[in-house]
């Protein structure tokens, strides 16, 4: 049974996709929380959407994948910058 349980609980990892498959599997699920290395992992969300808390919005990052850096989403606190 815990095998079972670990891997319902398993994240997709970015670095097995393509950036493509990355990318298309963000869009279709609107947000997913994904693995970027061997411990880390966040969540990333469309970029037009309403997925991010208030005041969050979607932020252009970039993870590793199968053929290189791929753009993509995630919540962030915009940057207030001085006038």
């Amino acid at each position: 049974m815990l095998c079972t349980m670990n891997a319902a609980y398993a994240r997709p990892d970015t670095r097995a996709m393509t950036c493509e498959q990355t990318q298309m599997l963000i869009k279709s699920d609107r947000a997913v929380v994904l693995s970027t290395g061997a411990d880390t992992y966040d969540r990333f969300v469309r970029q037009f959407g309403n997925e991010c808390d208030w005041p969050e919005v979607p932020v252009s990052t970039t993870v590793p994948t199968k053929d290189g850096e791929c753009r993509v989403y995630r919540c962030e606190e915009p940057i207030n910058l001085p006038d």
